[in-house]
């Protein structure tokens, strides 16, 4: 039980350095923090919707002969087949079903450009904050006239929590991005193998 509560003692502890840490680096590290929250939250959201998107794309794929709206494949699908009817002319179904997967790819590949921002400006905005601590550190030198390490711990202090938290937002958010671009291929390769299988059965038809 003492062990369980010093445990407990120890993860607070490291909680309140953590909160302190994060005010240390001030207004930069505060800008990192909501950047790298901002990320995982559209990254969390979009992750949910591709897996509900693919698990529809597969279920459609299974009864292609009744596709639906509720799904990229099934509007694709009913594009084909226009107003209610298939599409003989097999130029005119190319450019139906090429605008139908461009329409499609927005919402597969939504956030992902932000993602990538975020992963590029992360250690940018952590390199801003290793900068302003150390004029920080400079002003206290040339102020005091020594270099007494008490007066620098706070401008080194700043300077690389920043680095850190640059860092540490960084890495998660480029593998998350790097998964979620997975995700919306594998989406995006099926709508365009089931297109071009559609456009070969109707040239087939055509000159059949």
């Amino acid at each position: 039980c003492r062990c369980r509560c010093c445990r407990c003692v120890k993860l607070l502890l490291q909680r309140v350095r953590l909160v302190q840490r994060i005010q240390q680096g001030e207004a930069v590290a505060y800008v990192i923090v909501a950047v790298g929250i901002l990320g995982v939250a559209l990254a969390l959201f979009q992750a949910i919707y591709l897996v509900i998107t693919r698990v529809a794309v597969a279920a459609q794929l299974k009864n292609l002969g009744n596709p639906t709206k509720n799904n990229p494949l099934g509007r694709v699908l009913l594009s084909f087949r226009g107003d209610g009817k298939r599409i003989d002319n097999s130029e005119l179904a190319e450019l139906r079903i090429s605008e139908a997967v461009l329409r499609e790819v927005p919402k597969l590949e939504r956030f992902q450009s932000f993602l990538r921002l975020a992963v590029a400006a992360g250690p940018l905005l952590g390199l801003i904050g290793t900068v302003i601590g150390m004029i920080i550190t400079f002003r206290a030198i040339v102020a005091s006239g020594s270099s007494d390490p008490k007066l620098m711990a706070t401008g080194i202090g700043q300077a690389m929590i920043n680095t850190v938290l640059g860092l540490s937002i960084a890495i998660p958010l480029l593998f998350i991005n790097a998964g979620l671009s997975a995700l919306s291929r594998s989406v995006t390769q099926t709508l365009d193998e089931q297109s071009q299988s559609m456009l070969a059965d109707s040239v087939k038809q055509k000159q059949a």
